[in-house]
C-alpha cells in the first residue's frame, strides 16, 4: 500500500437500453443523474469585510448633535441641583431681629417740646411754595406752640391776597430739626393730628440735613394734598440699597429701589390703609408711630389710639411682642449701617413742591397749586401737626 497519488476510479455512467416504436429505435437512459463538479472555489471579495456596529451608549460613536443634547442636559441638571437651591435660599434670607432691651435716652415733651429743635429759615430745599420762618416769627404768628400735653406746628392762615405783603411768593410755614442727631434707636411718636388739604406736603422724618442723600432719609409719616391714600413710609438713599427681598409687613410696597437717582427720587415706599393718615386718622384721635432702627433693618409700626401696646404706655417698649410691622426694610439688600447715620428728627409742612405740586392736578384740587396756596388762607385750617410726646430709646 503506497501514498503516491492515484487517479480516482472512473464513475459509473448511466445504463442504456433500446426500445422500438413505430418511428424506429429509441435509446433510453437509466441510473443516477450526471455529475457536475462544484469543487472550484469562488474568489474572495475584499469589500465585504464585517465591522461590528457602534453602540449608542459609547461616546466614541456620538455625533455633534448628541453631544449638544448631553451638554444641555448637564446644564439643566446643574441649574436644578445647584443654582435653584442657592436662589431659593437667597430669596428666603431674612435678618434675625432678636429682642433688644431698650431704655429711655431722650424725650421731647411738654411746654419745652420745641426747645430741643432748631428752626430752619428760608426757602424750601425741595422747591416748595413756602417761607420757613424762624422761631421768633413762628411764635408771633402762632405757628408753633406747646402746652403740658400737646405741641402744635401749623401753616399760616392769616395772609391773604389783599395782605401786604401777600403770599404770592409762598405761604409762611415751619420746619424744625432736632438738635440731637442719632445713629440708631427706637423712636416713639405720639401723633394726635396730621395735616392735610389741597397743596399740602407734610412729613415727620429723619435725615442728616447737611449730608443728604449720603446719610439717608427715613420718612415715618408723609402724605400730600387731600391725603386720601393713607400714610406712606419711605427710605431714600445712595446706590446699593434695595428692598426686592423677603419682607414681613402689613403695608404694600410701592418701589423696591431706595436709590434717590431712580424713579424721580420716589424711594422705596410702603403704603398703609386709608385711615392711617388724614381726616379718618384725625377723627379717631390719631395714634402712635414706632420706628426701630438697627443694623438688622428699619421697621415701622402704626398703632391706632385704642390699640397702643401696654409696654409703650409703661415706657418699657418691646418690639418683639408687637407683631408684624406696618413697614419692613431689612438689611438683606441694603447695608443699613452705612446708608443711615447722623439723623435729626424733622417735622415740617411744605406746600406744593416736588411732590404735592407734581400730583396736584390728579388730586381733585382746584386751580393750580401755587395760585390756590397763595389766595386761599382759610383752606389751611386743617394743615397742622399736633403731637403728644416724642421718646427715643437706646438698646442697652
Amino acid at each position: 500500500m503506497g501514498w503516491e497519488n492515484q487517479a480516482p476510479p472512473p464513475k459509473a455512467g448511466p445504463a442504456s437500453f433500446q426500445v422500438r416504436d413505430t418511428n424506429g429505435q429509441v435509446e433510453l437512459l437509466s441510473g443516477p443523474p450526471p455529475h457536475y463538479s462544484t469543487e472550484r472555489p469562488l474568489p474572495p471579495r475584499d469589500n465585504m469585510s464585517y465591522e461590528p456596529r457602534g453602540s449608542r451608549w459609547n461616546p466614541r460613536y456620538w455625533k455633534k448633535l448628541t453631544w449638544a443634547g448631553v451638554v444641555a442636559a448637564l446644564v439643566v441638571i446643574i441649574i436644578i441641583v445647584i443654582v435653584v437651591p442657592v436662589e431659593v435660599t437667597k430669596a428666603n434670607r431674612y435678618p434675625n431681629y432678636t429682642r433688644l432691651n431698650y431704655s429711655l435716652a431722650d424725650e421731647y415733651t411738654g411746654s419745652s417740646f420745641f426747645d430741643k429743635f432748631d428752626y430752619f429759615e428760608g426757602y424750601d430745599p425741595a422747591q416748595g411754595f413756602v417761607h420757613y420762618v424762624p422761631k421768633e416769627r413762628a411764635t408771633q404768628l402762632n405757628l408753633t406752640y406747646a402746652t403740658s400735653d400737646s405741641a402744635v406746628l401749623r401753616v399760616d392762615t392769616s395772609v391773604g391776597p389783599t395782605s401786604n405783603p401777600d403770599a404770592s411768593t409762598g405761604r409762611f410755614s415751619v420746619r424744625v430739626e432736632s438738635k440731637t442727631q442719632y445713629d440708631n434707636g427706637l423712636f416713639i411718636f405720639d401723633v394726635k393730628h396730621t395735616p392735610f388739604g389741597c397743596g399740602t406736603w407734610p412729613a415727620l422724618w429723619l435725615v442728616d440735613p447737611a449730608n443728604w442723600p449720603d446719610h439717608g432719609e427715613i420718612d415715618v409719616m408723609e402724605a400730600v394734598n387731600k391725603a386720601t391714600d393713607g400714610n406712606q413710609m419711605t427710605l431714600h438713599t445712595t446706590d446699593q440699597c434695595k428692598m426686592d427681598v423677603k419682607r414681613l409687613m402689613t403695608g404694600s410696597s410701592l418701589n423696591g429701589d431706595c436709590y434717590n437717582a431712580t424713579n424721580d427720587n420716589a424711594g422705596c415706599g410702603v403704603q398703609t390703609a386709608v385711615d392711617t393718615y388724614g381726616s379718618a386718622y384725625n377723627d379717631a384721635q390719631g395714634g402712635m408711630m414706632a420706628m426701630e432702627w438697627r443694623n438688622e433693618g428699619i421697621r415701622v409700626w402704626q398703632f391706632g389710639r385704642n390699640s397702643v401696646p401696654a409696654d409703650i404706655a409703661a415706657r418699657n417698649p418691646d418690639p418683639s411682642t408687637w407683631g408684624t410691622a406696618s413697614a419692613d426694610f431689612p438689611n438683606t439688600g441694603c447695608d443699613i449701617g452705612s446708608h443711615f447715620k447722623n439723623q435729626s428728627i424733622i417735622v415740617n409742612i411744605d406746600l406744593c413742591g416736588q411732590y404735592a405740586g407734581n400730583v396736584y392736578a390728579q388730586s381733585g384740587c382746584p386751580s393750580n397749586c401755587t395760585d390756590y396756596v397763595a389766595n386761599n388762607p382759610s383752606a389751611f385750617t386743617n394743615a397742622f401737626w399736633e403731637f403728644g410726646a416724642f421718646e427715643v430709646y437706646k438698646a442697652s
